[in-house]
């Protein structure tokens, strides 16, 4: 069995709350995110690569269960089928290298949906997903702000959003292939608590009422009052989990 991509990066725990999440002013500066943000954001034992490298690990575990014939199968997300989907994860994980790099807004969403995987989309992830690790390892990168489109952000808060990103899409893509679609408690725990937090600032959000939902679904149909904190977090972000079961 071919194992999982070990990550070589150092791992900043118990950094987090020594970091400043910050987004961006109208007038282009940046202003620093409420302390109870801050706060609130790095209550976790786990800091925030961590985090990132957690779902980036999970997805990958799910990417190598995918059989020859299940690429062109479709997902969750109903514009993607398998293939186009890791492609969507491979590439915005070079997308964020590229912001950490002084890449612009514009490039990041030009390049979106070009092919990231060649013929190789296991390896093309899981080396995507080291060299964005490694990025935002980097000294300085979490306070680095960066021009992602949907608002100038701090690399903390970036990263969160990668998480998040990661996370969903691991069930997603478990869905798709019929293998185990159960997330990492402790990430669906995190993620749940901060989802505000997490989308603080930005021009569109999960969790707002009047989102455009360019980027997220509408939570669609009513959870049960015994649903889950993973089916709970999955409606949140427009997915329908008890769909297929």
């Amino acid at each position: 069995m071919v194992g999982l991509t070990t990550y070589r990066l150092p791992i900043l725990r118990g950094s987090a709350g020594a970091l400043i999440a910050c987004v961006v002013s109208d007038t282009g500066q940046p202003s620093r995110l409420p302390e109870s943000i801050v706060g609130r954001m790095a209550d976790s034992p786990e800091g925030p690569l961590d985090r990132f490298v957690l779902s980036s690990a999970g997805f990958e575990r799910r990417l190598r269960a995918v059989r020859p014939g299940q690429w062109a199968w479709p997902t969750p997300c109903t514009e993607w089928n398998v293939r186009r989907l890791v492609n969507h994860m491979t590439r915005g994980n070079l997308n964020y290298v590229g912001l950490l790099q002084g890449g612009t807004s514009e490039e990041f969403l030009r390049l979106r949906d070009a092919d990231a995987l060649g013929t190789d989309p296991v390896g093309a992830y899981a080396r995507s997903a080291e060299e964005c690790a490694e990025a935002f390892a980097a000294p300085g990168a979490l306070e680095r702000i960066l021009d992602y489109p949907l608002g100038k952000v701090a690399g903390r808060q970036a990263l969160a959003v990668r998480t998040t990103d990661a996370t969903v899409h691991t069930w997603d893509l478990a869905r798709a292939i019929g293998v185990d679609d159960v997330l990492d408690a402790g990430l669906v725990t995190w993620i749940d608590d901060h989802l505000e937090d997490i989308y603080a600032g930005l021009a569109e959000t999960p969790v707002a009422v009047d989102t455009t939902h360019r980027f997220f679904a509408a939570p669609e149909g009513v959870l049960a009052a015994d649903a889950s904190r993973q089916d709970r977090l999955l409606r949140r972000m427009g997915r329908t989990p008890a769909q297929g079961r």
